[in-house]
Formats: C-alpha cells, structure tokens, sequence
C-alpha cells in the first residue's frame, strides 16, 4: 500500500467592506471539493479577529448553517479542503494552518509539496522550533514566520522564504490587513484570482471556483509571483518570475482539475478531448461503442469517438454521492468504493465491441473491477484506453504515486497488462504526444515525472515517512474517546 501526497484545494476572498465571506468561501471550496475530499476548513478575519473552524470530513460533514453563521462577517477569509499529504488525516492536520505572533498573525492554505521539507523542518527543530502537525505546509508557515522577524511587511517575510523553499507550492494566505497569492516559480500547482462586481476579489485553486461565486477570471498567478490584496489595492511582486523553467503538472488536465475550469490559459476539457483523439489516432481499434469511465474519462472517451468514428455512448451511471476512488486513503477504501460508485447501462453494452476510455491506469486495481462491470454486462470485447502515458515513477510534486510498489505498469509489460485487468487490449497515451494536449513545444513548460522519471528538481531528502509522529496504542484509545465526546469542528478567537 502506497501512502498518499497531497493535492488540495486553496480558496481566498478580500473585501474592504464586511460581508459574509464565510459563506462565499464555502462556496467556493464546494467547487474544489473534488481536490480534496479528507478535511477542511475556514477562517474567517474581521477587523484583525481571527475566527475559525476545521475538521476532517466533506464539506457537508464539517459545516452546516449555524456553524457557518458561527463565523460570523469579516473583509477577508482563506479556506482549504485536503487530501491524504505527508502527514496523517486527522485533526490535527487540517488546514488552514492559523499561527498568532508577536509580529502578527496569519492563516495559511496550502497546495503541493516541498521536496526539501525534512531538510527545512530538522533545521527549525535544532534552532528550537516546535512542530504541532506532520505535514509539510507547517514547514512553511514556521519559515515565514522565521523571515518575518526581520522584514517590514509579511509579503517581505514571504519573499524571502521562497528563497529557499523548492517544490510545489500554491499558497493562500491572510494577515490581518491583507490576503496574499502565492505560486512556486516553477508553477507546478494552478492558482488564479478573479473579482466580483462589488469589488471584492477572489483567489482560487481553479478558475471554476471563481465561477461558483459570481466572480469574474482576471488572470492566473504567474508561477513566482506573489500577489498582494490590501485596502491600498493589488501588488504584484515578481522577484521569482522568470527564475526557474516552467513545469506545470500535466495531470492537473488530465484528472485533476474540473473539465470547466482554464488553467494557464488552456481549457481543460478541450486538452481531455484532445487526449482522446490522440489516443485514437494511437491506438486504433474496430469497436461499436465508445464510453468514458465517469467523470474525467468522460471529456476523453468524446475526443476518442470524434477522432476514430466510432459512436459515442453512454455506458455508466455513477453515483454521485461517493468519493474519487483514486484520491481514497487505503486499498481497501478504494476497492469498496469502486463496488457501489458506478452502475453499467446494460442495454448500451450487451453484445457490443466497447472501447473503454479512462483518465489513467495507476493501480489497475478500479480498472479490473469496471472491466468486470462491463463483462458481466454482456460485452462481447473490452478495449481500455488511457487518456495517460502509464505510470512508472514515483512524485513528489502532488500526484498520488510515491513508489513503484503498486504501479501496474511498473509490476508488468504493458503488453501483458491487458491480461491482468481482464480487457482484450491496453493503450495509453504516448508520453512523446502530451504537448499536444496543451499545445506546447515538446517536454517544455509541463512536468511528467510520474511518467518519464526526470524530474524538474531534485527529489525528497529524509525519510520515507519524514514527518510521522508515533502515538501508543493507549493515546491512540484516548484520542479516538475524546473525538467521539466532542465531534464538533472547533472555533478559536485570536484577537489583537
């Protein structure tokens, strides 16, 4: 079993009038649910308060009406949903991060991970710095504090860390005065702001996130950039531009993001179906039918038809009320989900030739599980096809692959891979074609790691499991006593 990294959804709202951002941030998380589906949170600033709450669960298991109005208005709230990281799922680790300091407070949201996290943390350890989470995202809030000891202003503080921070990194974060846009210069992670007819301004993971909230795109935060929102206006602070070569993660289009939303100014439901017709000019085969595994196999499978003329159909019904399975902590949670999460049409399949289009092939293991699906439902021939190159390396910037150890590709040939899922045939998406899903030149401006094994950094220092804290099965009983007394997200008040 292979542990997970992160991939998670930031959000931020500034207003120089009070509101209720509270609910606009819940909003707007609704729309990144589907980065993180393990925790969440927000924190909400009215006039230098900092008023918060955060638990492990969906949004709809953390926050109802009266927690929300519990938060009460304020000009500017940062919110993040999670999912499994460097760290444990449990409360301890949820996200925001909220730290109160003599030079000031500030609640930070993060997407990524660092890779030289362990280096960073046993340096702030032997300076005296004590950690509360296992997560790398504190790293990065002990050292901007670190940096602020010595700066005029937090964006000064934040500028200095990105010195020597190396890795992914998207970050929204909050002052008392000021919410603050930050994104690695290597731009691994999307992070885009848009503003609202009444002048409040909104930061994002996901463009779709501006959407939910009436917002209006304005632009995508450059990689290296940092973007100030104050009642003096917007700054922008790009000390970092231009300083590293741009590595975009290529799976942000091919499963991370949602299909409505743009990221660096490519749609990614045109770079999905784009991905099918390349699949189909690849990996051509006689069939009847084309269908997609739901949901983002769904823009894929449509490319794949328009490209090969084979017609297009609807071969699923998914229930909606279920988590990715990709993105669910544990092998067995995944295989569970997989036996309720979809539904065949039977009528659409029986007795046909049926092309198979999924975003990837990781494990194998959900693949096996939806080709039986489609067998037992009278198919008379199965052709997978995987809108990603296979997986054969670990990474270290978000996806959920951090060994070799239950990668399908990595345990078998490809031609033998059809055999094990149970398909008549296997075909991926050549790694040579992904420029073309995004249109640009070949192996420049995108990171594929997890699918060449070259990587645009170098990899993780430290142990494996470098952030781990060892609790005694007796902690273990009294911690899990303790969350069954009181399993209520919980609001603390920081003031000035």
């Amino acid at each position: 079993m292979s542990n997970l990294h992160e991939e998670c959804g930031v959000f931020g709202i500034f207003s120089t009038e009070t509101q209720d951002v509270a609910s606009t941030t819940y909003y707007g998380l609704f729309a990144l649910q589907h980065r993180g589906q393990e925790s969440c949170g927000i924190v909400v600033n009215d006039r230098g308060l900092f008023n918060y709450q955060k638990d492990v669960g969906l949004l709809n298991d953390v926050f109802n009406q009266l927690n929300l109005k519990s938060l009460g208005t304020g000009q500017i709230a940062v919110g993040h949903c999670r999912y499994g990281t460097t760290g444990k799922t449990d409360r301890v680790n949820v996200q925001p991060i909220v730290v109160n300091h003599f030079k000031g407070r500030i609640a930070l949201a993060h997407n990524g991970n660092l890779v030289n996290a362990f280096e960073l943390r046993r340096k702030f350890e032997s300076d005296g710095h004590i950690f509360h989470m296992t997560i790398d995202s504190e790293v990065i809030t002990h050292a901007i504090i670190q940096e602020r000891l010595n700066s005029d202003s937090i964006e000064e503080a934040v500028n200095r860390t990105m010195d020597y921070l190396e890795g992914a990194y998207s970050l929204v974060i909050m002052s008392p005065q000021k919410l603050i846009a930050v994104r690695d210069p290597k731009g691994f992670r999307p992070l885009c702001y848009g503003k609202r007819d009444d002048n409040t301004y909104i930061v994002a993971s996901e463009s779709c996130a501006l959407d939910a909230v009436g917002a209006k795109f304005i632009r995508d935060v450059e990689p290296g950039e940092i973007i100030v929102f104050s009642k003096n206006g917007i700054r922008s602070i790009k000390d970092h531009c231009h300083t590293k070569k741009r590595t975009a993660c290529i799976f942000e289009f091919l499963y991370f993001a949602r299909p409505d939303s743009v990221i660096d100014g490519v749609s990614v439901h045109q770079a999905r179906v784009q991905a099918g017709k390349i699949l189909a000019e690849a990996h051509p085969v006689d069939a009847d039918i084309v269908v997609g595994v739901p949901d983002s196999g769904l823009d894929a499978a449509l490319g794949y038809s328009l490209q090969s003329k084979i017609p297009y159909g609807m071969g699923f019904i998914k229930n909606k009320y279920i988590g990715r399975t990709f993105i669910a902590p544990g092998q067995k949670n995944r295989e569970d989900k997989v036996r309720i999460k979809l539904n065949v049409i039977a009528d659409s399949i029986k007795g046909k030739r049926v092309v198979l289009v999924d975003d990837s092939i990781v494990r194998g293991t959900t693949i096996t599980r939806i080709v039986k699906l489609l067998r037992n439902a009278g198919a008379k021939e199965i052709h997978v096809r995987s809108s990603a190159p296979p997986f054969t390396d670990p990474c270290y910037y978000g996806t959920d692959v951090d060994t070799k150890d239950k990668l399908i590709a990595c345990q078998h040939p490809i031609d033998e891979i059809a055999g094990v899922i149970g398909a008549d045939s296997v075909g991926y998406l050549p790694v040579d074609e992904l420029y073309r899903i995004i249109g640009t030149e070949p192996r420049k401006g995108y990171c594929c790691s997890c699918f060449t094994g070259f990587y645009p950094t170098r990899v993780p220092t430290g142990e494996k499991n470098r952030f781990e804290m060892k609790i005694s099965s007796t902690e273990k009983d009294e911690e899990s006593e303790k969350k069954d007394k009181d399993s209520r997200p919980y609001i603390d008040y920081i003031r000035d």
